[in-house]
């Protein structure tokens, strides 16, 4: 069955165009151009990187020509860039690629008390290896200080590793300003950023800002699950955690995903120069979706006013999430409670803002992409009202 026709059997299947998709911060849609360019590369440019032959040449073009799209995004060298299969092994190279590479310069990782598990679970490993690991927490008003990880850094600090923005809350950290503060107190710390949730939504180059290692992933931008890539800074050593035939540089062996590299191309190339027309359908999704919240009594905003546009976490009083969340699936209309990682399990990143267990249980995520529209907010809380008013009947 060719693409096409499997596409408008599963639209005859189901009726998309009556669902509502608020969990872009979980995965998003595959845009069609990266579509094409991964059914491009499977069917006509599909050889081994690695080989000499014309084939091979063809593979390896493709995946330099992704290469070259990505650095411009993020202001670096294409030869400062490390494809990976996503975002988790970005951040585990990242951290364990550092940490083995410097462990000399010191024994202490300063991060933060709400990152990503892909982030946060290396770290605690690392801290069951001995290391000392310091936390830093957001201050009462949900927000993270400069000042607080200039403190936290010393003479024996070698790596500082933490996300760009939350992808719970969307509350944004003050990279610019923490890189600055963080380097001139100990010039040879490592700086890692988990750029996950910001990646090709919020312009940043790393030409301006003195960012040693940086995590993007591909299925949050629209291009297919399964790719990411890891920006080491010239100069920056890290060493590998998978060996095999050399390929990235040594970095990262394994024959390249060449249909996944392509795509991934694609969608940057796409949604790279469209960042700020982007953000004005977010900001005014957002300005909407809060106006119609402010006035349920029982919904409670936990998302800072000045996070991101294009994630919005509520709380809704007496309903728990899991509960609120199956209403509104029956209803056509996706969101989450949270990470998607998270599989359920209680918000950390609420308990590290000091939210009570009740606002952390009964919480809802609702992440836009450019597809959506003002009518789609408007059915959204209309449901959702519904859902506050059979909901609180059955309890």
């Amino acid at each position: 069955m060719m693409y096409n026709e499997y596409i408008n059997l599963f639209w005859l299947e189901r009726d998309i165009m009556n669902e509502i998709y608020f969990d872009n911060a979980a995965t998003t849609q595959v845009c069609d151009e990266a579509v094409q360019a991964a059914i491009q590369a499977m069917t006509a440019t599909y050889g081994n990187p690695s080989s000499l032959h014309r084939m091979g040449l063809d593979a390896e073009n493709t995946v330099n020509r992704a290469r070259k799209i990505l650095a411009g995004a993020l202001g670096c060298q294409p030869g400062e860039l490390t494809f990976t299969s996503g975002a988790t092994e970005s951040n585990n190279l990242a951290v364990f690629g550092a940490v083995k590479a410097y462990r000399r310069s010191g024994n202490k990782i300063v991060t933060t008390s709400v990152e990503h598990p892909s982030v946060a679970g290396p770290v605690a490993e690392l801290e069951q290896q001995g290391f000392e690991v310091v936390r830093i927490s957001p201050d009462a008003t949900g927000h993270f200080q400069a000042q607080d990880f200039e403190d936290a850094v010393d003479e024996n600090t070698l790596l500082v590793t933490l996300m760009h923005v939350n992808n719970e809350t969307g509350m944004k950290l003050p990279i610019e300003q923490i890189a600055q503060r963080v380097k001139r107190k100990n010039p040879g710390v490592i700086l890692h950023v988990d750029a996950v949730q910001s990646f090709c939504k919020i312009s940043f180059k790393l030409s301006k800002t003195p960012v040693d290692l940086m995590s993007v992933s591909g299925h949050k931008i629209y291009a297919p699950k399964g790719i990411g890539a890891l920006f080491v800074r010239k100069g920056v050593r890290v060493l590998p955690q998978v060996f095999g035939g050399g390929q990235e540089r040594g970095l990262r062996s394994g024959t390249e995903s060449v249909p996944l590299i392509a795509a991934f191309g694609a969608s940057v190339d796409k949604f790279s120069t469209n960042i700020s027309k982007n953000r004005l359908l977010y900001v005014r999704l957002n300005e909407h979706l809060r106006e119609l919240l402010s006035e349920i009594p029982d919904v409670t905003v936990n998302s800072p006013e000045d996070g991101v546009e294009y994630i919005l976490n509520f709380s809704v009083a007496g309903i728990r999430s899991e509960i609120m969340l199956h209403f509104l699936e029956s209803r056509g209309i996706y969101v989450s409670s949270g990470s998607a990682c998270s599989k359920g399990a209680r918000s950390g990143v609420l308990g590290a803002m000091g939210l009570p267990a009740e606002r952390i249980d009964t919480a809802i995520r609702v992440s836009f992409g450019y597809t959506n529209t003002d009518r789609q907010v408007r059915q959204f809380v209309q449901v959702l009202q519904e859902g506050i008013n059979t909901l609180v009947k059955q309890k």
